[in-house]
């Protein structure tokens, strides 16, 4: 992939955890290494190593940084960290969700600001907390935070990721209806399990928050009962794509919602979109499942059109996985699109951590060739 910017160093990106792929930026071209998959699985980590043993084997040139995400236990961030050391060269944490973006801006060439748009599961913000519903100003390595989804409990940490009757759980706390989650959830958890994640709320016991727009998506499931424990990543989310692209398939148009606005501080809470989910009738689960996905879309469209307008960009982009949801992209490209903006996706890659190290070796080496550090939310938009 050319991306004509030979005056840019090497760089070596490690990827993140899940789909983990590694990149090689050399002369203007990035090498990716082939899928090696999560890294909780040892084949895939010693996969990884190999890639990039690989990689620095792959051109004379030398390597002037290795780039990894910012969580400080990722196996790709330690082994970056390890090689980086025994190369003599720096070690660059790149944030999760401005990999994301700056990702598309390495696809497409894009050398000017933009407002990107980052959802997925999870990512690891400056803040420790932990992102994934990502309003972001971006120019290269200079980045700023304009924005996140309202923010969500997960109780009990990362078990809410697999199960995700927590989030539904989580949400009716937020709505000040946490009385109702044994009522609601016992008779297909167990009332046992309903009640401890409702203590576990109530008390705030282990319960970190999440602005992680894939945790909306299990919440919307669970409370329209279509996924309350999954067996593979993303299976909720999956379930309410495929609920709502069979009823627009019948040739159904969802009505045209009017789109909710970002508070002052630009947290778009979604609360009022999935509450009405949990009173659906069976028969209209499809129909909500639609109407959910138009409504979250013009939302995002016009949050971050506001954006766009606030820092004088005529670009968004998307990233992170959550845009697999073939509805949904459609959805917000087309809502972007409408208030006079240019949208770019990932095209030669994946939107999701497969295509991350691309965006990490950008950053990185622009970064490098700026000679300065990236940007933590300084340069905020008027």
């Amino acid at each position: 992939m050319g991306l004509q910017v030979p005056e840019l160093p090497d760089v070596i990106a490690v990827g993140a955890w899940l789909k983990n792929a590694a990149c090689r930026l050399t002369a203007g071209r990035a090498q990716m290494s082939a899928l090696h998959g999560d890294l909780g699985d040892a084949r895939a980590c010693a996969a990884l190593r190999a890639s990039v043993a690989a990689l620095c084997r792959a051109s004379a040139r030398p390597i002037a940084a290795l780039a990894h995400d910012l969580h400080p236990d990722f196996f790709s961030t330690r082994l970056a960290q390890r090689l980086a050391a025994e190369l003599g060269v720096p070690a660059v944490g790149v944030q999760h969700h401005h990999a994301h973006i700056a990702a598309v801006l390495a696809e497409h060439q894009l050398h000017e600001p933009v407002v990107g748009l980052a959802l997925d599961g999870f990512g690891l913000g400056r803040d420790g907390q932990a992102w994934g519903g990502e309003l972001l100003w971006v120019d290269g390595h200079r980045w700023t935070r304009l924005g996140h989804l309202g923010r969500l409990a997960l109780p009990g940490g990362d078990v809410a990721a697999r199960e995700p009757w927590r989030m539904a759980a989580s949400l009716l706390h937020a709505l000040g209806r946490g009385e109702e989650v044994v009522e609601r959830l016992g008779p297909a958890v167990g009332t046992q399990a309903a009640r401890i994640v409702q203590q576990m709320l109530d008390r705030g016991l282990n319960c970190p928050a999440t602005s992680s727009a894939g945790r909306w998506f299990d919440a919307a499931a669970a409370a329209l009962g279509l996924s309350l424990r999954q067996a593979h990543e993303a299976e909720a989310a999956v379930a309410l794509e495929q609920r709502a692209s069979r009823w627009l398939a019948g040739g159904h148009s969802p009505t045209q919602p009017a789109p909710l606005r970002a508070d002052a501080g630009g947290v778009l809470d979604l609360r009022a979109l999935v509450a009405p989910l949990f009173d659906m009738p069976a028969g209209a689960v499809d129909e909500a499942a639609a109407g959910f996905h138009a409504a979250l879309a013009e939302s995002l469209a016009e949050w971050a059109a506001a954006a766009a307008r606030r820092c004088a960009v005529g670009t968004v982009c998307l990233g992170g996985g959550c845009f697999h949801n073939a509805v949904l992209s459609a959805g917000v490209a087309r809502g972007l699109r409408s208030r006079g903006l240019r949208v770019l996706r990932p095209q030669a890659q994946p939107c999701g951590d497969a295509g991350l190290a691309l965006g990490q070796a950008w950053v990185a080496a622009w970064q490098l060739h700026a000679a300065t550090p990236v940007n933590d939310g300084s340069l905020a938009c008027a």
